[in-house]
Parts: structure tokens; sequence; C-alpha cells
């Protein structure tokens, strides 16, 4: 069950080292699959896409809006991409402010915007305005390739300080493309989890979760808080289809699913591994089914026999910055 594709980005908490194992337990049979936090997509990206309905959602509009801007204006994305490296500390705080304030701010634009005022009656000033306002899709594209740089410029895709390594925008450009094609029937959507799983809840439909670490929330955009856990499992329980969550391997956790399918597993902890090369990080994969109805072979799985193969690689340069 492979796509062969990775993400554009990389993603604090992304699947790409677990992907494999996490189709070798999807259901044998679902209609619509709806990934609940889609975050950088690896998961999504890595499978064929689905012959029925498929829907990418994530709550962060920094996310949604790249992906739309992918999908809709590839071609805009590229050209605002650029051809030139931007490595520097001033240029990652520019795109840090563009994201913060989710506006491209043009001050000869505002200062112009009011002189209007002075020279035009009201009527006329307000139709002048209106032309003089940038474009919102122009806007949307600007957003996207500023939080793609952002994540691409940061220390371990975090968004929140230099990473002070260099990158070559160009490499992108093939991935935008083939990105844009796998996207092109993906339903995108920016919802609170809670209100996607009810829209999309039927007794054919699959969620794959993969929600924001407990305990490790600060690590993430948006903020999940510890009540949020709780509903998430309360959201799950009453659902008509079927689910597989992804976690960290904690007490709290087990004990919260408690009444469902928990299979322990570990993966290479990418972040500690540069100071100890054996670092592994536990996690579990929990569902409302049984894991074991699509597996052709034997339980014992040799999870990083996946590792090094052409399906996990992006050129080497990511590896340090899928986390948790």
């Amino acid at each position: 069950m492979r796509n062969d594709l990775n993400s554009l980005i990389s993603w604090i908490g992304g699947k790409k080292a677990l992907r494999e194992m996490i189709y070798q337990r999807f259901p044998a049979d679902y209609k619509r699959y709806i990934e609940v936090f889609g975050g950088g997509g690896w998961v999504l990206f890595g499978k064929p896409p689905e012959r029925g309905l498929e829907v990418y959602n994530d709550f962060n509009q920094n996310l949604t809006n790249m992906f739309q801007v992918v999908r809709e204006q590839p071609l805009a994305f590229i050209k605002e991409l650029g051809y030139l490296p931007e490595n520097g500390r001033y240029i990652f705080h520019l795109y840090r402010e563009i994201v913060d304030k989710q506006k491209i701010e043009d001050k000869f634009i505002e200062e112009e915007m009011h002189r209007v005022n002075e020279y035009f009656n009201e009527l006329q000033a307000k139709e002048i305005q209106e032309l003089m306002q940038p474009d919102k899709a122009s806007n949307d594209v600007k957003r996207a390739v500023a939080f793609f740089k952002l994540i691409r410029y940061s220390y371990a895709s975090g968004c929140k300080t230099f990473g002070a390594r260099p990158y070559d925008v160009r490499k992108a450009f093939v991935q935008v493309w083939k990105v844009n094609e796998r996207l092109a029937n993906t339903v995108i959507e920016n919802k609170d989890f809670e209100a996607l799983i009810h829209q999309y809840d039927r007794p054919d439909a699959f969620f794959y979760c993969d929600p924001p670490y407990f305990e490790t929330e600060g690590h993430y955009e948006v903020e999940f808080k510890k009540e949020d856990h709780i509903r998430l499992r309360d959201t799950l329980a009453n659902i008509q289809g079927k689910f597989l969550l992804s976690y960290n391997d904690c007490p709290y956790i087990r004990e919260l699913y408690q009444d469902y399918y928990i299979e322990p597993c570990e993966r290479q902890n990418n972040m500690a591994m540069r100071y100890d090369g054996s670092s592994q990080f536990p996690e579990v994969l929990i569902s409302n089914y049984d894991t074991s109805e699509r597996r052709s072979y034997g339980h014992q799985i040799d999870l990083f026999a996946y590792i090094d193969s052409p399906f996990n690689d992006t050129e080497g340069e990511e590896d340090e910055n899928e986390n948790f």
C-alpha cells in the first residue's frame, strides 16, 4: 500500500518512520478516509489516493492554506518561491512576521489608501480603495510560501528559531507538482477535530488520528490541552466508523484508552540520536477494531527495515526534523 510520495515539509510528529506500519493496520474495508490531524501529510502522501472520499484536515490554518495553494495554484506557488537562496536570519524573521500576522503588509499601499480620502469624494474613494486592496488569492500564495520557507529555514522545522541551514528552493519545484496531482481529489478542511469527526462519521468511515502527543503539546503551533485529549477520546467513543490513533506510550494514554486495542511500537528518536545513536521513542497504536485483519504475514514486523529505503528518502535532509 505505497505511493512513494513524501511530503513537501518535515513536521513535528511526522510519521515518516512509522507510516508503513500504520498502513498495515488500516481496516480491510472502508469507503471514506479522514485524516483528522493531517500535519505534514506524511501518511496521506505515502499511500495511493482513495477511490471514495478522502479528507485532509488540520486546525493549523498555515498548513491548510499551504496545501490548498499547492493544489489550486501550483505555478503561482513556484513563482513566489523564486530561484535564489535566502538563507539569513533577517529573511527568517520576515517570514515569521508574515505568518504571525497572517498577511503581507505593504506600508506604501496603506499610506496611499489614506491619501485617497484627501483627493476624492466618499463614493469615489471607496471604489478606488477597493481596487487597491491586495488580491486575496495573491495574499494566500504569499502566506503559503512564507510558511513553507519558515519551516525550511527553522531549527527542527519548529518555525520558532533560525536553523542556519542552507536550502535550495529549486529542490521543491518537482515535489510541488507531485503534491498538486496527489491532492487533486482530496478535500482539505480546517476544522476542530470534534466537528470534523461528527461531520464525516458513517459506518464505512475510517479516521486516522495523529494528535499532538500528551505532555509535548508545547512543541505544536496549535494549543492542545489535557481536556482536548479527553474530548478526543470521548468523540471517538461514539463514532459509527473505525479509528486508528497514534500516540506516545505513557501511563495516562494507556489508561485513557484502556477499553480499546493498544499495540506498542518504537521508532528512532531522530532528535536524540544525534547524541545517542540507539535512542528509541516508544509509541502506541490504538484502535476500535482488530488491526490484524489486513496483515497477511506474521505479527513481528521489522519497523526499521523501511528507514533507509527510497520510500522514506527525502534527499537525506529531513531526518533530524522528524520529532516526537
